[in-house]
């Protein structure tokens, strides 16, 4: 690190990247002023040189198609990893690390599924890994949880991390319109990608979850081990229904701390939660996440979860917290790192305190608690035959298994005609364990009655 200047290398120049280009430009004089620093981009790495309409303009001087060589460059401090992916970013950033090079990322697949590589690999050499922009764009819920929430002790969190999924039921539940036609739509408008599967299958808000435990609960857990329903199993005879109850239909990341059982809770699917909730109002494109800990209680964090500006506002600041890291080792504030990693935080060098990094400590292994245990609310919506006696079956059977109805509706008309259609029964449970609900809905579906597949829905809140 220069005196006055702090060397950066980009990888990428999507969306993202051209906005902290832009950023770095519009807000230079205040970013000096702030860090006492200039960030000062030294190379771009992109893979056409040639490519034109850029989102933003770039001296031609800069780019360049070697990201290795990049990132190995003697006058770059930090390296900003923005091509997503999991195989030449997860080479990219071990190799900048091995360099000395701290690192920025916006790259959630990437930390869900090598978190602990990344961050041995970042500890051993004594450099920093932000990732503020991988989760919620820019909501700044990392460094509440990293640093506003440090002293406290985080129960439970609830969130709305996908903007796709959120966009499309928030559409269904205005419109009533199917979700396919609301995919299109988010289609066209560039809220979903050509392949929407990772936002509408959930596989997105699943990364993104597991980053989010591993700062909450203080454990990594396996991405793929996490349960995930997509909101493609939402009709718009739900959301009538859910309305009909108090209730509205988010696309929901859930996680508890199951406390003495040293077990974790992590779900991804859509929920009906309470229309006076807090997360109810969050609609369109929007992000939110309402955490419960021990010492605040509840508190709510909601922003733009996507998009050029938000997202490369939260990469650049972390490009400042890290250049203000390198300030303090600089000045002699902190240790370089030793063959056998950095001095722990909060110890002394030179015998002077210096300010610990902001790198995960190593975490306590927890297990996830299989789905079949997991204890919660549900919504069944029953396609049945209209004939007498049915509710009374459906019923029996739920009790058998220790599944107890709070509330149930029958829509059903005199003088109706079977061959219309079915029936609908929706029954909104008390709390009951997810295998005990599986398997009554498996012994319903062999019901002579059932005319269609039950739909399920859990409730939270």
């Amino acid at each position: 690190m220069n005196d006055q200047r702090i060397g950066v290398a980009l990888l990428g120049l999507g969306n993202v990247g051209g906005g902290v280009i832009k950023l770095l430009d519009d807000n230079a004089a205040q970013i000096e002023a702030r860090l006492g620093a200039r960030l000062d981009v030294r190379a771009v790495v992109v893979r056409d040189p040639d490519k034109a309409n850029r989102v933003v303009e770039v001296d031609r001087a800069l780019l360049s198609t070697d990201a290795l060589a990049s990132v190995r460059r003697a006058d770059v401090d930090i390296v900003c990893e923005l091509i997503g992916g999991t195989t030449d970013a997860r080479e990219l950033v071990l190799a900048a690390i091995a360099a000395g090079k701290s690192v920025v990322t916006a790259n959630k697949a990437l930390l869900a599924e090598h978190w602990t590589e990344v961050f041995t690999a970042a500890e051993r050499a004594g450099v920093d890994v932000y990732y503020e922009a991988a989760v919620c764009g820019g909501v700044p819920i990392i460094r509440v949880l990293r640093e506003g929430l440090a002293s406290d002790r985080v129960e439970a969190l609830h969130g709305i991390v996908n903007g796709t999924s959120n966009y499309i039921l928030s559409t269904m539940t205005e419109s009533r319109r199917p979700f396919a036609d609301i995919l299109r739509e988010a289609q066209d408008l560039g809220y979903a990608e050509a392949d929407p599967t990772l936002d509408v299958g959930g596989g997105d808000a699943a990364h993104k979850l597991a980053i989010l435990v591993n700062l909450c609960f203080g454990t990594a857990v396996d991405v793929a081990a996490i349960p995930v329903d997509g909101i493609d199993v939402v009709e718009p005879i739900d959301l009538s229904y859910a309305d009909k109850f108090g209730y509205v239909v988010k696309p929901l990341v859930i996680a508890r701390d199951h406390g003495d059982a040293d077990a974790i809770e992590a779900r991804v699917h859509p929920a009906l939660i309470p229309a006076s909730w807090l997360l109810a109002d969050v609609s369109g494109a929007k992000n939110a996440i309402y955490v419960h800990s021990y010492a605040l209680g509840p508190s709510m964090y909601y922003g733009a979860g996507a998009g050029m500006l938000p997202t490369a506002m939260s990469v650049v600041s972390d490009m400042i917290e890290i250049s203000r890291n390198l300030a303090a080792r600089s000045s002699g504030l902190a240790p370089p790192a030793g063959p056998s990693g950095p001095t722990p935080p909060g110890s002394s060098y030179g015998g002077r305190r210096f300010a610990p990094q902001a790198r995960p400590r190593p975490t306590t292994p927890k297990k996830l608690v299989p789905l079949a245990d997991v204890r919660t609310r549900y919504y069944l919506r029953f396609g049945v035959h209209d004939q007498p006696g049915v509710l009374g079956q459906l019923m029996t059977v739920l009790g058998k298994h220790h599944v107890s109805i709070a509330q149930v509706v029958q829509d059903g008309a005199p003088g109706r005609r079977d061959d219309d259609g079915p029936v609908w029964v929706v029954a909104l449970t008390h709390e009951a364990r997810e295998g005990d609900v599986r398997a009554a809905l498996a012994e319903i579906a062999a019901l002579s009655v059932v005319r269609e597949r039950v739909r399920v829905i859990r409730i939270a809140g």
